[in-house]
Parts: structure tokens; sequence; C-alpha cells
């Protein structure tokens, strides 16, 4: 058999890593590339705080791992049906006590140049001390629907840079488009109201009527950026799991999760 040296979008070939032909292997990482999968299952050393294993294949060739706290990412091969990384670079973030172990079993895990096998959407990685079983994220948790969701800012997006305070957590702006094209919600301050017309990932607002209430300067901050994004006639949605992220042409916008 051809050995083929790929980053890891190579995984797949159903449950035979080891027998893949060229044209299987092609077909996997076409399959994988922009996919996610979360641990559903861990035999061996647990993660510490539970996880899940968040894996992420990007489109870019890069492998990116989360167990709860600080992210690695970094290229990978494929070699004889094991996932070789190297040496993964990881964030510098502090962890809560529970999960401060996490990123040392990420770390282990891929040290250990773990075997790996696809079948559908369920991919595992097995070294000689345990085995993980992850789920494509898409199943494990499906996007929810736009519509008839209650949608709470958790972060202003500014251009390439992402930020939250204490202040937004505060104030918890929202936002719900119902099923007849009604846009209501909060400022963090205001209650405003108007419509909302979907077409694919687009979303064109009318003027949006708001309640003219005084707000504190946090809040009043809070307030302009929400309206700055949704007063933008169209913008750009995209939802992965429970987080809508709608950003305007200027590429400012809002992360939103949906209401639990």
């Amino acid at each position: 058999m051809r050995k083929t040296l790929f980053a890891l979008l190579g995984l797949g070939c159903g449950a035979l890593s080891a027998a893949c032909s060229g044209n299987e292997v092609e077909a996997a990482m076409n399959d994988l590339s922009g996919r996610t999968f979360l641990s559903t299952e861990v035999e061996g050393p647990q993660i510490p705080g539970g996880g899940p294993l968040r894996l992420e294949f990007a489109e870019d060739s890069r492998l990116i791992a989360n167990a709860g706290c600080n992210t690695a990412a970094g290229t990978a091969r494929l070699e004889s049906g094991r996932i070789i990384t190297g040496e993964l670079a990881m964030t510098l973030i502090g962890c809560p006590p529970e999960v401060a172990g996490a990123d040392d079993w990420v770390g282990a895990l891929f040290a250990a140049e773990p075997e790996w096998t696809l079948d559908g959407d369920t991919l595992t990685l097995r070294t000689d001390t345990g085995t993980v079983r992850l789920l494509d994220r898409k199943v494990a948790e499906p996007d929810l629907p736009l519509s008839g969701t209650e949608w709470v800012v958790d972060s202003i997006i500014e251009r390439d840079a992402i930020s939250t305070s204490a202040a937004l957590e505060e104030a918890r702006p929202t936002l719900t488009i119902d099923q007849d094209g009604r846009a209501t919600g909060t400022t963090g301050c205001n209650n405003f109201h108007g419509t909302a017309e979907i077409d694919g990932d687009q979303i064109t607002f009318s003027p949006l009527a708001t309640t003219r209430m005084a707000c504190l300067p946090d809040r009043d901050d809070i307030e302009r950026a929400v309206l700055a994004t949704l007063s933008s006639t169209t913008v750009t949605a995209s939802i992965d799991a429970d987080i809508l992220t709608v950003t305007t042409e200027a590429g400012n916008g809002l992360r939103f999760r949906a209401q639990n």
C-alpha cells in the first residue's frame, strides 16, 4: 500500500485505518475537513474535570484539541495507522483546580501517538493505556435553530478581537426571532423590537424601535455595541451547537449563547 504523508485530515476509511487506499484516504480527508468531534467515552485514565475532549480538524490542516482548560493546536501526520503530532502549541490561561490536569491529559494522549479508527460519525483513539471514543459534534450537539431560540450575548466582536466583561455578563442582552420574523430583545438596558428576514446565513433587520430609558455608562457602551450590529440592516449569522455568531460586513458583531 502506498504510504501517504499528510495532516490529520487523513483520518478515516471506515473502520480499517491501516488498510486505506490512496482514494479512500483522500475521501476521508474531504469528509473530516471542517469537522469537530466530542468525546463520549473514555476507558483508562479519565479527563480531569470530566471533559469532554473536543477535537477539531480545521480546513487549514491543523488539529485543535481542548479537554476543558487550555487549547492545544498544531499540525500532524498519519503514519502506520497512528496519529503523529509532535509537540502541540498550548494557550496559557489559568485553569480551575478541578481541570488543572486536563492539559497534561491531552499532551499525554498525543505523545502516545494513538492508533485511530473512524466508523461513520464515531472516531476512536487507542493507546497502550486507554481508549477514547468521540462522536461528530453535529450529532452529539446538533445546531440549535436560529428562530425560536432565545439568544444571550456573551461576547462583543470588534474586527479580529472578541471581548467580554463583568458588565456584559450582568447586562445579558438578548435576541429572539420568532417563526413569523418578529425580532425582540434587550440591549442590556432598553428593550427593542422589529422584524428580521432570514435568507440562508443572512439576516436582514428592519429599523429597530427601542425604549428610551437612560443607561449607566457601562450599559450604555454595551447598548451601542448591540445596536451597532443589529442596526446594520444585513448581517451574517453562523450557529455552532448553542452558539450564534452575528457579524457585519465591517467584521464587527456579537456572539450569543442559547438561553438555558
